[in-house]
């Protein structure tokens, strides 16, 4: 999570988050996706099996796995913003 910010006041920056975005394009908005994708999956790939899906490997993660954040903040979120995407399309 980038300074300043931590688990207390993420929705602070989600709010700012969707303030700056007010006016992103759909091209950049996916081009923004690609990289950050990018970014994530070469992270990804640099950990082990057992970094991911042991518990208690790291203590920020407390008595989950690292694996599941990746898969909230990836999968989960993606299936989230497509639906979020088809839904302002039908309302163009």
């Amino acid at each position: 999570m980038p300074e300043p910010y931590n688990w207390r006041t993420y929705g602070k920056m989600n709010e700012e988050f969707v303030e700056k975005h007010q006016t992103t394009s759909l091209v950049e908005a996916e081009n923004y996706l690609k990289k950050s994708h990018e970014q994530v999956m070469k992270k990804l790939d640099a950990l082990s099996n057992e970094e991911l899906f042991q518990k208690k490997q790291f203590a920020w993660v407390g008595n989950t796995t690292l694996g599941s954040y990746f898969i909230s903040a990836t999968s989960s979120h993606y299936e989230w913003a497509i639906k979020k995407l088809k839904q302002s399309q039908k309302n163009k």
